[in-house]
């Protein structure tokens, strides 16, 4: 890292279409809207109709997750809101471990040429930040349990499960989830 790292709330729309946006504006790609949106809504999206929501979500409050910035460049993204906000509320396959308002942490991008160089651990740490900012009792998080194994880059937006331990965060519950053929688990953090 050539600078300072800062995460900060994810204000500005071309800094997140840089992070989780297509190289053709009308693109039908995720956008962070797949555990964001309900599954219908979501499959009904065409072309740059997902830009657009997107463009609305970072003007509300709270906006829809961080961003971090090396010197003024974004670098990286987390998608952090309310639990019940997000599909992870209807998720069968991800348990609830009780009623708390808890945040959820589902997608933690770094762009190519910036891997490496512990920007994960940052964007975990300002994700966790900001949900205590915008008074989460606790933060949660559903990594792959890959004990070690590499985990394919397209598939590892989730974070691992050491990601999330050595930012202090503890299992919680097992899920019924898999990706990649690693099994999800719950992970999480109190903040009181």
């Amino acid at each position: 890292m050539s600078g300072a790292i800062e995460v900060r709330p994810a204000t500005s729309f071309a800094d997140v279409a840089t992070m989780v946006g297509p190289r053709r504006p009308d693109a039908n790609v995720c956008w962070c809207l797949s555990y964001r949106i309900p599954s219908k809504e979501n499959n009904a999206l065409r072309g740059t109709e997902r830009g657009d929501l997107v463009k609305k979500l970072v003007r509300r409050t709270p906006p829809p997750g961080v961003l971090a910035y090396d010197d003024g460049e974004v670098v990286g993204w987390a998608a952090v809101h309310p639990r019940a906000d997000t599909s992870f509320a209807r998720n069968r396959r991800i348990p609830h471990v009780d009623d708390a308002r808890v945040w959820s942490v589902w997608c933690i991008r770094v762009r190519p040429g910036h891997r490496g160089r512990g920007l994960s651990h940052a964007l975990l740490a300002g994700a966790v930040e900001f949900a205590r900012a915008n008074g989460a009792p606790a933060v949660e998080g559903y990594p792959v349990d890959n004990r070690g194994v590499k985990v394919d880059l397209t598939m590892a937006y989730v974070g691992t499960r050491s990601l999330f331990e050595r930012a202090g965060f503890e299992k919680a519950a097992d899920t019924e989830s898999v990706l990649n053929g690693f099994p999800r688990v719950l992970m999480r953090l109190p903040l009181g």
